[in-house]
Order: C-alpha cells, then structure tokens, then sequence
C-alpha cells in the first residue's frame, strides 16, 4: 500500500466533521496552516461556568507546556470536549479547539478509532517545533482516555 493510500485510510477513520478540517489544512501552505491553527485558537469556547468553579478537578494534560485542562461528557452517545487552554498558547490552543471542534457530536468509537498521529496528518509538524507537536500528541491520548473511562462507567 503506497503512503498516500495509507494516509487516506487513517483520514477516512475520523469522524466526518474531523475529516474536513483534516483535508482543509491538507491542502493548505505551511503558512496557512498556522493561520487556520490561530484562527482555531480564537474559536476555542470558554468553559462553561460549572466548569469554571470546577477547573482544579478537571485533568490536566502534563505534557503539554502550557496549562491544558480536559474535561469530557458523553451525552446521549455522543462525545463532548471541554477544554481550558489560555490564550498566550496559541498553537495547542488551536489544535485543542480543532479537535473539540472535529470530535463534536462524535460517537466514543469514533473518537477512539481517529489516528494517534491526526496532527501529522494536519501537517502541524511543518509548522510547530518538536517540543509542541509531543504536547499535541499527547492531548489526543488524554481525550481517548479520558472517553474509555466515560464509556466504561
């Protein structure tokens, strides 16, 4: 299987909404990738206000260099992300609201099945230094963590 085909696969296993951001950035520039990257942090909600007063109990992603707090529901078998990331962490920020954004409405299969390496599929690397694309990479293990345990309780 050539490498395009193989890219096409791991593409066709995000869910739908996900899948269009991914071909987006994919036909983007590395310059306009990391416009749409900011644009993406600006677009990131706030936390809801219980959430607000609950922040110290939501997980926080430690491999992140920037704060990072998660916290999931699954509603009526959908998946839902609440993410707190501060504004002076555009680029995680950005791909945090990528994913909430691509991952809404998700079933916890979905989200499961969705390549480890989406942000190389995004082609983030290109873009972001070494150091912010492990952060990255470990965000999505803490979202499908965080959805196995929903799931399983």
């Amino acid at each position: 299987m050539d490498t395009d085909a193989i890219t096409l696969s791991k593409i066709e296993r995000c869910p739908p909404a996900l899948q269009q951001i991914v071909e987006e950035f994919r036909e983007a520039s590395p310059r306009e990738r990391l416009d749409y990257l900011l644009e993406y942090a600006y677009s990131l909600p706030d936390l809801p206000p219980v959430l607000q007063a609950q922040r110290d109990q939501m997980e926080q992603v430690h491999e992140c260099q920037s704060p990072v707090f998660l916290f999931t529901e699954i509603n009526d078998g959908a998946v839902q992300f609440h993410l707190d990331v501060p504004m002076e962490s555009p680029t995680v920020r950005g791909y945090a609201a990528i994913l909430a954004e691509g991952f809404h409405g998700a079933t916890p299969a979905q989200v499961l099945q969705t390549p480890d390496d989406i942000h190389i599929l995004l082609g983030l690397p290109e873009v972001i230094t070494p150091q912010r694309v492990r952060g990255l990479h470990a965000l999505l293990q803490y979202m499908k963590k965080q959805v196995l345990r929903k799931s399983a309780a």
